[in-house]
């Protein structure tokens, strides 16, 4: 069923609270958290722009970092609100609480246009709880008016996603949101062929279901990162030291029977970069082509796909009219082992393809090779692509309204 989109809203002169995730990758730097990607909430732009250009008041919420429901100061949003503050060039009020008393006064004294943002909902042990109280007290910041822009959060029923539609006269989708089911859902649904897979990151366990799913229409899998160790080691090909998942060999052979049932190419690393210790600089060189007699040394970790297995890749990749991509090749936050999954975000850049992005550190890597702006779509969710490619139902986008 069509969800309710903020395009169909009467928002003027309403308090309209909105659900971003602004949970950005920060790093420590001198006392304070400095943000090392801002994709998250400059996606958030186009929607929080839109709702100050047509005079709402936009009440903006979001959880960031793990509090288990305590007030930690590390994980306070104020910093983020200074930091959208120069995004949009316009004062952005802070409440230091989320419900209550604190907000109201705040909110009381909103003219049109304006932008408040509500400290970290996961101060509360309410939101993850999707407590009914604490939900209905968010609603009542609003004239009823909910939009829900936060699609790396979707996948959650907390009480700031799922709660307080019930509560509000109105939930609609942001841009943002609209844009990811778009591209993950009904792009995914009929994708033009062929369609090829690139998938990585470390467990095959955390990508069974979403490679399962994928089989029904993929056309090519390209397998890459640590999980293609434990395919490796179901094959019988020695992998020395390397990451590997040793009890889930059977759900690696599952995989590889599955594909054949299913006509489905599924292509492993043919030979890898190994190095001898996990750190800038360490020694590093490219295998034989891997076998059960020659495969990774031992007391060495494989840490990128090799010169053969990028060639493989690329060629495939050329053929592709679709490309979806989740997870990194190899330990790519270290320069030295970067250069498979450059190569590959490279290739995709040039494909001519429709060339998605599912969420994840595959962003970080895209981002780092510079190639963002080259690319179709880039998701903003990790878990919660992963689900909406498994096809599972969102809780965020079930709880909406319908058009």
């Amino acid at each position: 069923m069509p969800k309710l989109s903020i395009r169909d809203l009467d928002v003027r002169g309403k308090r309209v609270l909105m659900r971003v995730d602004f949970n950005v990758p920060v790093e420590e730097r001198a006392g304070q958290n400095d943000i090392t990607d801002d994709t998250r909430i400059r996606e958030a732009l186009p929607t929080i722009n839109y709702l100050r250009e047509h005079k709402a008041k936009t009440i903006l919420m979001s959880h960031f970092g793990r509090p288990k429901g305590k007030r930690v100061e590390k994980y306070s949003l104020r910093p983020i609100g200074d930091y959208l503050h120069t995004l949009i060039n316009q004062p952005v009020a802070f409440s230091r609480d989320t419900i209550g008393a604190e907000p109201a006064e705040i909110i009381a004294h909103m003219n049109e246009g304006d932008v408040v943002l509500l400290e970290n909902l996961r101060f509360q042990p309410e939101e993850e709880a999707n407590d009914p109280k604490f939900a209905e007290g968010l609603a009542k910041l609003s004239d009823g008016i909910y939009v829900n822009d936060g699609f790396g959060a979707a996948h959650r029923a907390h009480a700031s996603t799922v709660g307080v539609t019930k509560f509000v006269a109105q939930s609609a989708m942001g841009f943002l949101m609209e844009k990811e089911l778009k591209y993950l859902h009904e792009e995914l649904d009929n994708p033009a062929k062929p369609f090829v897979v690139v998938m990585g990151g470390a467990k095959v366990s955390d990508k069974i279901g979403v490679l399962k799913a994928l089989m029904e229409k993929a056309d090519t899998i390209l397998i890459g990162g640590a999980m293609a160790n434990t395919f490796f080691k179901a094959q019988g090909i020695p992998i020395g030291a390397s990451r590997v998942e040793a009890d889930k060999t059977d759900l690696a052979n599952e995989l590889v029977d599955l594909a054949k049932q299913r006509g489905v190419k599924l292509l492993l690393p043919v030979d890898v970069v190994e190095a001898k210790e996990i750190k800038p600089g360490a020694q590093i060189q490219n295998t034989q082509r891997l076998s059960q007699k020659h495969g990774i040394d031992e007391g060495w970790q494989a840490v990128d796909i090799g010169n053969a297995t990028v060639a493989l890749y690329q060629d495939e990749i050329g053929k592709a009219k679709t490309i979806l991509w989740n997870g990194p090749l190899g330990i790519f936050e270290i320069p030295d082992f970067a250069e498979g999954t450059f190569t590959i975000a490279e290739a995709l850049a040039n494909s001519g393809a429709t060339t998605i992005i599912g969420g994840g550190d595959s962003v970080t890597a895209v981002k780092q090779a510079g190639l963002a702006d080259k690319m179709t779509f880039i998701s903003t969710g990790g878990g919660a692509a992963l689900e909406l490619l498994e096809g599972k139902e969102l809780p965020g986008v079930a709880a909406l309204t319908d058009k």
